[in-house]
Parts: structure tokens; C-alpha cells; sequence
């Protein structure tokens, strides 16, 4: 297996023979085999482990593991620490959807931070069969039954030609220790059961089920690339650059035959995936829009204005707040009133004395080196540190805004209230804000 990894690298990932990269090591075995192989084949990396708090000690034993290899290996081991429960109670999302926004959030801090250019997954042949019967039973179109890339700007995934099975072989004539996740085997977790009950079935009824399956990952992406091609001609033709937006003409659109296939392939890359939105835009009104997180498409007359949203710009915009505004519905929404008494704070709503604030307002993201006077306690505190304390991951973070008053801050909206802002005189006017 090693030789035919090292051709593969040299064939397909010839990036990796001269940069230093990072492997995304969890200790079990698949990344343990990855991280092998990349040693013995001389390649430079360090590893990177995530602790999602999930097993107990568990996980921590987990941790230890990977630090001890990455120490016998003499590679830097970067280890970060989450809250995933906490992650998953605030977003309403699965554990499994939760433990991957959170670890490759931070992959991506990782490379940018040390600049390096790449991470490596361990996922395999298997791992690629799993996805596409997931994606299969949700519904998909072509790019959901194409397999996981083996390559994306950021990531790189070498062990997809291979098996598990040659996987388990390889450590077992190396003889490598790996970590094992007792949660692999539950088979409430959606993957599990198609690894564990569905899989074992279809190779009973062909004993070479997993190599015709991957014949046909390799027809169907022939045949998404040849799709592809075709939608980004069609793209060039109807998507006209004028002053950093594209116009794209709606009586040409609605020609194309069958429409929403059309639609979903030329505006899904830029996060317009509702297909019944975007036939309604082309009926809809002048000025009707759709957002996604990156970009805004508006009806113009007889035209379509597809332009990028400028998250930089936009999360260091300032929003300034009048004194006698009611209400405000961006960024977020937040209602001002004046109240005959004040009740306790909470996440979603904090009572201020009036008089101690400086109008206009201001709501913006946190920054570097900003501090506040955490209600209760009355002493100045970094955010980076109260934010740490708090356990709010990185994704999280980024998204929280300050409430601002002269430089000072208010509140960290949605978590705690500023101390020197606190409510002293009952029989001054009290503000009570509230988030919507």
C-alpha cells in the first residue's frame, strides 16, 4: 500500500512532495494510517487534533494519544478544545453537523495563522460510498453522487482510492495503535447504520459491489465535468459584467427548458439553492431580491443583478442608534423602551440608566483588544477572555455583536451587560433594551 500511496501522491498530489501541510488526526485509525504513510513517504506536516468533549475522559485519552505519537514523530501537534453541545443547543444542529462547522472553522484559522496551505483528511473508498448513499437517500442531484473531492482551495484527501479493508490490512502488518470511538458502532447516527447494516448487505448480493461502485463515481463525474463545462459556457453567455455585477437576462432565462434544472445549476454556487424562489423572482415585482450569505440577487425590469455581499466590509460597518428610536431590524433586531422599573437582566434583554449613556449609539463586531465591565463583577475583562470562559466557539464569536456607548460597550448583545451602564437610581429614567 505504501508504494501505491506514494504514486498516488506523485500522480495526483504532487503539491504535497514540497510544502509542509497538516493532518487532521482524530487517533483512530483511518488519520493513523494517513499520518504513517506520510511519514514513512518523507512528506513534511504536523498534525492537528480536535477534543469535541463528547466521551468523558474518553476523549481526552484521545487527545493524549495523538500528542504522543505526534511527540514520537517529532511533528508540532495543535490541539484545540469545543464546546460541541453547547454548539449544537444554540444553532439546532445534529452533534455530527455541529463537530464538523466547528473543526473546519478552525482548520481554516489554523492555515491562515501558520500560514500553511493545506489539511489532509483520512477519508477512504468506504467513506465515499457512505456519502453518496446518504446523499442518495436525501434527494441529490448529480454533484451529491459525484463522491467526496479529493480535493477543495484548503483540503486535500489521499486515501479515498483505497479501501478501509486495505486500510485495517496496512495497520496490521505496521503494526499501529490507533484509538477506537465506541459512538462509531450506534446505529442511530444515520452513517453508522448504512456502514454498519446496509453496506455489508450490498456486497452480499456482489461480492465487487465497492469497485463497480467506484467505476461509476468515475462515470458520473466524467459526466458532471462534461455538465459543468456546458452550464459555464451558457454562464459566460448570459452572465454580463457591468460595474462589478452581473445582469443576467430574464427572457433568456426562461427559455432554457427544463427551467429550474437550468436555474439550480447556474445559482447554487453562489448559494441560491430554493428552486421555487428562484423561478418566483423572475415573475416577481421590480425590486424583489433573494440573499444568500455571500451574494444578493434583485429583479431589475427585465433583468437579473447577481453582486457579491462584502462580509469584510460588512461586519465593519458601524450602525449608529438615535436616541429616540423605537426599534431596529439590522443587523439584528432590537427594541428600546423606556420602563417604570427594572427586572433582572438576561441574555435577550438588559435594563440601563439612561442618563449614562452617550447618543448616538453604536452596534458593531468585536475587535482585537476590546474590553468590557462584565455585570456583577465589576472589573475590567478582555473580551477574548470572557469569550474563552464562556466557551463560545469560533464560529460563534464571529458573529456576536456589541452594543456601544462613547467607545464604551453596553452589552455583548445576547450575552452580558456592562456594569458601569447598570441601573443605581430607580428614579431615573431606566431603558429597557430587548433582542428580538
Amino acid at each position: 500500500m505504501l508504494k501505491a500511496f506514494k504514486k498516488h501522491i506523485v500522480d495526483t498530489f504532487p503539491e504535497l512532495l514540497d510544502s509542509h501541510f497538516i493532518i487532521a488526526c482524530s487517533g483512530g485509525l483511518d488519520s493513523m494510517v494517513l499520518t504513517d504513510l506520510c511519514h514513512q513517504a518523507q512528506l513534511q506536516f504536523s498534525l492537528a487534533h480536535c477534543n469535541f468533549k463528547l466521551r468523558g475522559e474518553e476523549s481526552d485519552r484521545d487527545e493524549n494519544f495523538v500528542r504522543e505519537y505526534g511527540d514520537k514523530l517529532g511533528a508540532v501537534v495543535y490541539v484545540t478544545h469545543f464546546d460541541t453541545i453547547g454548539f449544537v443547543n444554540q444553532h439546532k444542529v445534529s452533534i455530527q453537523m455541529a463537530a464538523r462547522e466547528l473543526r473546519y472553522a478552525w482548520f481554516e484559522q489554523l492555515l491562515e495563522q501558520h500560514t500553511i496551505p493545506y489539511v489532509l483528511t483520512a477519508h477512504h473508498a468506504n467513506d465515499n460510498l457512505e456519502t453518496f448513499l446518504i446523499n442518495l437517500s436525501r434527494g441529490t442531484g448529480i454533484d451529491g453522487l459525484t463522491g467526496i473531492p479529493a480535493k477543495t482551495a484548503i483540503l486535500r484527501r489521499p486515501l479515498l482510492p483505497f479501501t478501509r479493508q486495505e486500510l485495517e490490512s496496512f495497520a496490521e502488518v505496521q503494526k499501529l495503535k490507533w484509538r477506537e470511538d465506541v459512538s462509531n458502532t450506534d446505529t442511530k447516527y444515520l452513517r453508522n447504520k448504512i456502514r454498519l447494516e446496509i453496506i455489508p448487505k450490498l456486497n452480499e448480493l456482489h461480492p465487487t459491489f465497492l469497485d463497480n461502485f467506484n467505476n461509476t463515481i468515475h462515470y458520473l463525474s466524467q459526466t458532471e465535468t462534461i455538465a459543468s463545462a456546458y452550464l459555464q459556457k451558457l454562464k459566460e453567455e448570459l452572465f454580463v459584467e457591468i460595474n462589478g455585477k452581473f445582469e443576467i437576462s430574464i427572457s433568456r432565462l426562461k427559455i432554457l427548458n427544463p427551467l429550474s434544472t437550468y436555474l439550480f445549476g447556474l445559482f447554487n454556487a453562489y448559494g441560491f439553492k430554493e428552486l421555487e424562489n428562484l423561478e418566483a423572482l423572475l415573475d416577481g415585482l421590480s425590486g424583489k431580491q433573494l440573499v444568500s450569505s455571500t451574494h444578493v440577487l434583485v429583479k431589475n425590469r427585465d433583468v437579473l443583478l447577481l453582486s457579491l455581499i462584502d462580509k469584510k466590509e460588512k461586519d465593519e460597518q458601524e450602525f449608529l442608534i438615535n436616541e429616540n428610536l423605537v426599534e431596529i431590524n439590522h443587523p439584528l433586531t432590537l427594541k428600546f423602551s423606556v420602563v417604570p422599573e427594572r427586572y433582572n437582566n438576561s441574555a435577550n434583554e438588559i435594563f440601563v440608566q439612561k442618563n449614562k449613556l452617550k447618543y448616538p449609539l453604536v452596534i458593531r463586531k468585536w475587535e482585537k483588544g476590546d474590553y468590557f465591565y462584565p455585570l456583577g463583577l465589576n472589573h475590567k475583562k478582555k473580551l477574548s477572555k470572557f469569550f474563552k470562559d464562556e466557551k463560545v466557539d469560533v464560529l460563534t464569536k464571529e458573529e456576536i455583536w456589541l452594543l456601544c456607548s462613547n467607545e464604551q460597550i453596553v452589552w455583548v448583545i445576547g450575552m452580558r451587560a456592562d456594569h458601569r451602564f447598570r441601573v443605581e437610581n430607580s428614579t431615573e429614567e431606566i431603558l429597557k433594551i430587548e433582542m428580538i
